[in-house]
């Protein structure tokens, strides 16, 4: 089926699949249930294409996948709680396809399916996974209140317990990194650059890599300090932090084009609009998917456009492509 569709296309025309799946969720249907090896591959899997900005591929494997881990979880077994490590990673995945393509009450459903699945894994490190994927319901709303005081809430449940393994500390460092863009947004310099400073404490500790489904190291803290910067309409410094690194190729795709959207962001309100350009164009190559159906992409093409009387056609082109005209 998904051959029939392309592109974003093929994403929605999934979405009732998943939503039917989520509705089943707690009865699912008989059927077969591969080993415990063969679905957390899967997942694996999903996570990877999440973190690449895959989202064709994932909205389409999904329903079946979170159909299986259902009934897996429901049998029981000794292997419970390690189900429910899975079926929560898998909400994820999920999430990743409905935050980004505008369907935000599904997301915040999704998310709350994460909570519970994630208390059935008795994992305070999935717990807090759950707790950084669940700010994008509070900027869906706008309430960065409640998202810093969940973020907050979370690191304090894990800070004693900072340096007792790479992935709790990573998972506090990922609390502090998004509190950041939380308190960048909010207009709060001071609190922003604190948890920034918090988040590089913990970089220190471990290597740049992804855990429970979050990219975290030096370099994604790195990332999140131009993100702040721009949220905090600090262009030149901003700039002058990323004129001399760009991001590696190592790094998640997903996470590399928030860099180059951010960026082109903040070269804008320099009135550097061929750079601006450039940089988007440079978010495209590395997740076209992601860039496509983001907002301030749209933004900023909308912004480059009112900028110039008669735009040139790798301008139109792009705005075209990402619906920003």
């Amino acid at each position: 089926m998904v051959d029939t569709f392309s592109g974003d296309d093929a994403v929605h025309a999934a979405i009732p699949r998943l939503r039917r799946a989520l509705d089943s969720i707690d009865l699912p249907e008989d059927g077969p249930t591969r080993s415990f090896a063969e679905l957390a591959a899967e997942v694996a899997g999903m996570i990877e294409h999440r973190l690449q900005a895959r989202y064709v591929e994932m909205a389409w494997r999904l329903p079946n996948l979170i159909s299986e881990l259902a009934r897996t979880h429901a049998d029981g077994g000794h292997w419970v709680r390690d189900a429910a490590t899975l079926l929560t990673l898998a909400f994820r995945a999920a999430d990743g396809v409905a935050y980004k393509f505008g369907y935000l009450d599904l997301s915040a459903r999704i998310i709350d399916l994460m909570r519970v699945s994630a208390l059935a894994a008795e994992d305070p490190l999935l717990v807090a996974a759950v707790a950084y994927v669940r700010t994008e319901t509070f900027f869906a709303t706008g309430d960065l209140t409640s998202a810093s005081r969940l973020l907050m809430a979370a690191a304090d449940d894990l800070s004693a317990d900072l340096g007792a393994s790479a992935s709790s500390a990573a998972a506090y460092g990922a609390l502090h990194m998004r509190a950041a863009v939380v308190a960048g947004r909010a207009g709060k310099p001071d609190a922003a650059w604190d948890h920034l400073g918090e988040a590089h404490r913990a970089a220190r500790q471990v290597p740049e890599g992804v855990y429970f489904g979050t990219a975290f190291g030096p370099a994604s803290v790195r990332i999140h300090e131009l993100a702040v910067a721009v949220e905090l309409g600090d262009s030149p410094a901003a700039v002058e932090r990323a004129a001399a690194w760009h991001p590696p190729d190592r790094l998640p795709a997903e996470r590399r084009s928030h860099y180059y959207i951010d960026l082109a962001r903040a070269q804008l309100r320099l009135g550097h609009h061929q750079d601006a350009y450039l940089g988007l164009e440079a978010a495209r190559r590395v997740a076209p998917q992601h860039v496509r159906e983001h907002p301030q992409v749209r933004q900023t093409l909308s912004a480059l456009l009112r900028t110039h009387g008669s735009p040139d056609d790798r301008l139109l082109e792009l705005a075209t492509w990402a619906r920003a005209r």
